[in-house]
């Protein structure tokens, strides 16, 4: 019998047998201002997919954000545009939406790119996410992203909110993205865990 080692990382991936290749993990429980990843994105794959796991902000409402570089990470502030949905519902039942976050956007922006915003920092809450980057070693074409991911709110009054965020966008480059940053919007990261895989 095969054990849990031996297929953890096998997928069906789009209809076919695929696998996903672990490539990068990193675990923090203090303070963490940034987490980047400068090797390990190459030609080798034409997906890359990020996994956030309970990460929390030091502060109270901050958000993660990303950034690309073509430089191996000397720099980053490649224009970079978003479109951001939001579905949220309240712990009390209430207060239903699903909207168009038209504040989130990104347009041609060459500063944080939010991902997952507004996060709650109480001991008990963080936020949990997937980020796909597609061809990032492409010399053609611009680099497309797509990220899901579940957060809390604070609603005040103890009535906090349950968030689906949903963000797609392309980094506007031709260059290959060989390196990537994750932050929160501001302040520190207190806890949490990022992988990458290469998906085969």
């Amino acid at each position: 019998m095969a054990t849990y080692n031996a297929i953890k990382y096998n997928v069906n991936y789009k209809g076919f047998a695929g696998a996903l290749v672990p490539l990068f993990s990193t675990s923090f429980t203090s303070a963490t201002g940034t987490v980047q990843i400068t090797s390990g994105i190459t030609s080798a794959f034409d997906e890359y997919l990020f996994i956030f796991n309970d990460i929390r902000p030091a502060t109270d409402n901050r958000g993660l954000t990303f950034r690309g570089s073509t430089d191996g990470g000397s720099s980053y502030g490649i224009d970079t545009t978003t479109t951001v949905f939001r579905s949220a519902a309240s712990e009390g039942g209430g207060n239903g939406v699903f909207n168009y976050n038209t504040d989130q956007d990104a347009a041609q922006s060459t500063g944080q790119i939010p991902l997952i915003s507004e996060q709650a920092n109480d001991s008990d809450q963080a936020l949990c996410g997937l980020l796909r980057l597609y061809n990032p070693a492409s010399t053609t074409f611009v680099k497309h992203f797509l990220c899901t991911g579940s957060q809390t709110e604070s609603g005040g009054a103890g009535d906090d909110v349950s968030v689906l965020k949903m963000v797609g966008g392309y980094i506007n480059t031709t260059s290959a993205i060989n390196a990537v940053k994750f932050e929160m919007s501001q302040g520190n990261m207190e806890a949490g865990n990022i992988q990458m895989f290469g998906v085969n």
